[in-house]
């Protein structure tokens, strides 16, 4: 019963990008993360409290920074998702469980197993079938945009696990912070961006506030507080290895209630994929601790 809850988090993550579909158009992309984030601030904030009310000042400005890439990693992200299938953006992110492990090496000048390398090859090949639909053609626009994000939120799981200033801080507090961060510089951006927020939110009917909530509530507020929950109760590869089913939920997802369809050969390429990014995850040597917990912030947002 205690990897249920986890497990959950992986499916309403992997619900996420349809989600996002079904909320927001091209134009009004900026506008929905500030509603989606406006949202989760206030109820976060209360339970963060006391440990936001005990951060240093270096604190601060290190989440703050990080808060930056974080909104970058969603501008990204969700531009990609109204630009591709559901089932393609859910493929691609996954591809953050390769590159980590890639940068890390790089940086540590340390070399990983041949079978991680076969691995990451194996997983690059499969979004090469994914994004070309089995074809010799170029990824479309948002394809490559959630690329961009998954680069990017390999950078910030090595800054967040390289940034000294928050190293020894509450893991809430810093999170709200990122979190608020990003939601200034969503505020900021939205007026050139297209509609405002406000503007946005009375157009909303029933159905979009389900998934703006959906989003708001589940795929953010239950999935940080599950996290918490599970690395005190369970062992953190285990919560590691249940995560690591999102892209196979978003695949499910984007097939079944989107109406992606995917060729004969695209479905070998999202086969690929889930098959890479897995063997990657078990052959990548064991992280160091705090690019462990980096990544389980990263996530929780």
């Amino acid at each position: 019963m205690r990897d249920l809850p986890v497990l959950l988090v992986a499916v309403v993550w992997g619900s996420s990008f349809l989600a996002v579909q079904r909320v927001a158009e091209p134009g009004t992309v900026v506008a929905m993360l500030v509603l989606r984030f406006g949202l989760v601030l206030p109820v976060l904030g209360l339970a963060a409290w006391r440990p936001l009310r005990r951060l240093r000042r270096a604190e601060w400005l290190g989440g703050a920074g990080l808060g930056l890439v974080l909104g970058a990693i969603f501008l990204l992200e969700t531009f990609g998702a109204v630009h591709t299938s559901a089932t393609n953006a859910g493929l691609i992110i996954s591809l953050t469980i390769v590159f980590t492990p890639l940068a890390e090496s790089a940086l540590a000048r340390a070399p990983l197993p041949r079978s991680f390398l076969a691995a990451a090859g194996l997983a690059l090949v499969g979004i090469a079938l994914l994004t070309g639909d089995g074809g010799l053609r170029a990824p479309a626009p948002g394809d490559l945009l959630v690329l961009g994000a998954a680069v990017v939120r390999t950078v910030s799981v090595l800054a967040t696990a390289r940034t000294r200033a928050i190293r020894e801080s509450d893991t809430l507090a810093v999170t709200w912070v990122q979190l608020a961060t990003a939601t200034l510089v969503f505020a900021v951006v939205a007026p050139f961006a297209g509609p405002s927020p406000w503007t946005v939110a009375a157009a909303f009917g029933p159905a979009q506030w389900g998934w703006l909530l959906h989003l708001a509530l589940l795929c953010t507020l239950f999935a940080f507080f599950v996290q918490m929950w599970a690395v005190r109760t369970t062992s953190p590869s285990r919560v590691s290895l249940l995560l690591g089913t999102e892209p196979l939920w978003a695949a499910v997802f984007g097939i079944t209630l989107a109406g992606n369809h995917l060729g004969p050969l695209a479905l070998v390429g999202g086969a690929l994929v889930l098959v890479g990014t897995e063997w990657g995850r078990r052959t990548a040597a064991v992280p160091r601790p705090q690019a462990a917990q980096a990544e389980r912030e990263r996530m929780a947002a």
